[in-house]
C-alpha cells in the first residue's frame, strides 16, 4: 500500500472516495471495513489517514487491501500528520488527486448501514451538478456492542450560515461531498490548515459550504451505528448530561475557543464566501468585541442559532456571559 499521499491511485470517474482517520483502531476496526463491503454503492475507494497506530490496524488494512483488489477497489494506507483528528482530516482533504470525485468520511469505530453512500448520492444528484454540496446525517448512537440504538437528536431547522458559525448539524462520520464540494474542499484545506486547522473537520466543513451558498443537506434517516465507547474522541450529543456539559464549556470558556479557532481557518478561505456571508462573518468577529447590551443586540440580528432548545440557550447565555 502507498507509503505517501502522491501515490494515493487517481480517482476513476463516478467512484467515491471514501477517507478514514485512524489511531490504534484495530478493535472495532474490522466491523467498520466489513460494512463497506455491504455498501449498496459497490464503486468506492478507501484511503487511511494513520496517525500513528502500533495495535495491528496497519496488518488488518493490508489485508483488507488484498482482499478489495479482487473487487476493483483501492486500499490506500498514508501517513497522518499526528496532529489530531482534524488535521489528519484537513491533510487527506488537501492530498486528494485533482480527479477526485464523490468523497464520504468514514470514523474507524463505526458500522455503515447498507445505504448509508446510496442515500447521500441520491439526494446530493437532485441538485446542479456544479454547486458544492454536503449531506450529513442523523445515527443510531448504541453500546461498544452495537446493542440499544438510540436515534441522535433531531435537528429541524434548516441548515444556515448563521447556524454553522456558532453549531455543527452532523457528524463527520456521515458526511458525503459532490464532486462540487469535494474540490472545493481540497483548496480550501490547505487554506485552513495554514491557520492552524478548525476545532473538529465536520463544522469546518458545514461552514465552508454553506459560506459559499453551496447546498446542505441533513438526513434525519440514520445512515450508521454510532458506536459509544470508552475511547470515543466525542461522544453522542443526547440527553441532559449533553446538555449540562455544554453549559459548563461556555462558563469555563472552551466554546469562545473553539469560535476562536474556526474563525481562523474559516477566515483563511473567506475570499472564497458569499458577499453577504463574508459580511456576516465580519459582523460576528465585530459582535464579540462589543459591551453586553451591543453585543446580544447584534447577535439577535444576525440570526444566530443552535438547534434545540437547550442548546440554544446555551448560546444566549454564551453570549451574554461573552463566552462566545
Amino acid at each position: 500500500m502507498p507509503a505517501d499521499a502522491s501515490q494515493i491511485a487517481k480517482t476513476r470517474p463516478g467512484r467515491v472516495t471514501i477517507l478514514m482517520g485512524l489511531y490504534n483502531g484495530a478493535r472495532f476496526l474490522p466491523d467498520q471495513l466489513a460494512s463497506f463491503t455491504r455498501q449498496t454503492l459497490t464503486g468506492w475507494d478507501l484511503v487511511v489517514g494513520d496517525d500513528g497506530s502500533t495495535d495491528g490496524s496497519r496488518d488488518i488494512l493490508t489485508a483488507f487491501a488484498e482482499t478489495q483488489a479482487t473487487e476493483d477497489r483501492a486500499v490506500s494506507v498514508v501517513a497522518g500528520p499526528g496532529q489530531g483528528v482534524a488535521v489528519n482530516f484537513l491533510t487527506l482533504l488537501a492530498n486528494l488527486p485533482e480527479s477526485v470525485e464523490w468523497v464520504a468520511l468514514s470514523d474507524q469505530d463505526d458500522v455503515w448501514l447498507p445505504d448509508r453512500l446510496q442515500l447521500g448520492q441520491s439526494a446530493l444528484s437532485r441538485g446542479p451538478v456544479e454547486e458544492p454540496a454536503l449531506f450529513g446525517s442523523a445515527t443510531w448512537v448504541v453500546n461498544e456492542d452495537l446493542s440499544a440504538p438510540r436515534h441522535s437528536p433531531q435537528f429541524l431547522r434548516p441548515p444556515s450560515f448563521s447556524n454553522a458559525l456558532v453549531q455543527s448539524i452532523a457528524g463527520g462520520n456521515t458526511m458525503l461531498l459532490n464532486p462540487a464540494a469535494a474540490r472545493l474542499a481540497r483548496s480550501a484545506a490547505q487554506e485552513a490548515l495554514t491557520a492552524g486547522g478548525p476545532v473538529t473537520h465536520d463544522w469546518w466543513l458545514y461552514q465552508l459550504i454553506a459560506g459559499v451558498g453551496g447546498r446542505v443537506i441533513r438526513e434525519e434517516r440514520p445512515t450508521l451505528l454510532y458506536r459509544q465507547h470508552g475511547e470515543n474522541l466525542f461522544g453522542a450529543n443526547r440527553g441532559w448530561r449533553a446538555s449540562a456539559l455544554r453549559m459548563r464549556q461556555v462558563v469555563a470558556g472552551d466554546l469562545a475557543g473553539w469560535v476562536d479557532q474556526n474563525t481562523r481557518a474559516l477566515r483563511a478561505s473567506d475570499h472564497r464566501l458569499t458577499p453577504e456571508n463574508r459580511a456576516a462573518l465580519d459582523r460576528f468577529a465585530a459582535m464579540r468585541t462589543q459591551n453586553v447590551v451591543s453585543r446580544l443586540r447584534s447577535f439577535q440580528a444576525l440570526g444566530l442559532h443552535r438547534q434545540g432548545k437547550a442548546s440554544q440557550a446555551a448560546i444566549w447565555v454564551a453570549a451574554a456571559l461573552g463566552r462566545l
